[in-house]
């Protein structure tokens, strides 16, 4: 199974992604193109991503009812994407119309994960606020099961949650993991965090990393550290 270093992108628009971007000479990157940057530039974004031979994970987290799920899928399916995603919550019948509204005539498709929680979410957070009143573990199990059974790919979890996931729903089934930090960085507005190497231990198929990477003073090194660490 393929593991890789996603790159988030969260940057306000084009010209500072394509500068990050531009100093990375000799590598094929796979990015997250998010809300913030999705929604300043639009689909010319990713355009501009590929013209550079560099692989996309579109996060954009649909949510909605199944019938604006499955058409929101299908107008992204023409963009030249390779990963996205939408939130485990609106369950079974949205995730399986967002599948339907994402793959071509041909059968292709982009892979397709599910958000099982946020890793800014905790337990207090998610019983007081969300009023889901059963262990975190839990509901991120129930989640990834209902993805797994509505056709999808993979969820998006926390590190320390590859495991119980690769468990329920088998090895094949993915983990796409945001909340990663080198040792030494600052945890940031993320509360289930854990270190590249740690990822990789726990099981994670791929790591999402922002900040770390894009914050460094220099980029390239930081990214060459965190796949070193991670892929190991």
């Amino acid at each position: 199974m393929p593991k890789d270093v996603i790159i988030a992108c969260d940057f306000a628009g084009k010209e500072e992604t394509l500068a990050f971007l531009d100093r990375f000479e000799e590598e094929q990157l796979f990015v997250k193109v998010g809300m913030e940057l999705y929604y300043a530039v639009g689909p010319e974004i990713i355009r501009e991503i590929k013209k550079r031979n560099h692989k996309i994970f579109l996060d954009l987290k649909l949510h909605d009812i199944p019938n604006t799920v499955g058409k929101a899928m299908k107008a992204l399916s023409k963009l030249d994407i390779d990963m996205c995603n939408l939130h485990a919550a609106g369950a079974s019948k949205m995730m399986r119309a967002a599948l339907e509204g994402l793959t071509g005539e041909d059968g292709k498709r982009p892979l397709l994960i599910a958000v099982t929680q946020l890793t800014s979410t905790d337990q207090e957070t998610m019983q007081n606020e969300i009023l889901i009143d059963r262990p975190l573990d839990e509901v991120i199990i129930a989640y990834a099961q209902n993805a797994k059974e509505a056709g999808l790919d993979g969820v998006v979890c926390s590190p320390l949650e590859s495991g119980i996931v690769h468990t329920a729903c088998g090895k094949e089934f993915l983990t796409v993991t945001p909340g990663v930090r080198f040792a030494d960085s600052e945890k940031g507005d993320q509360s289930r965090v854990t270190t590249p190497s740690r990822a990789r231990e726990l099981g994670s198929d791929y790591i999402v990393v922002g900040r770390p990477i894009t914050a460094a003073a220099d980029p390239v090194a930081a990214y060459r550290r965190c796949t070193a660490e991670f892929l190991g």
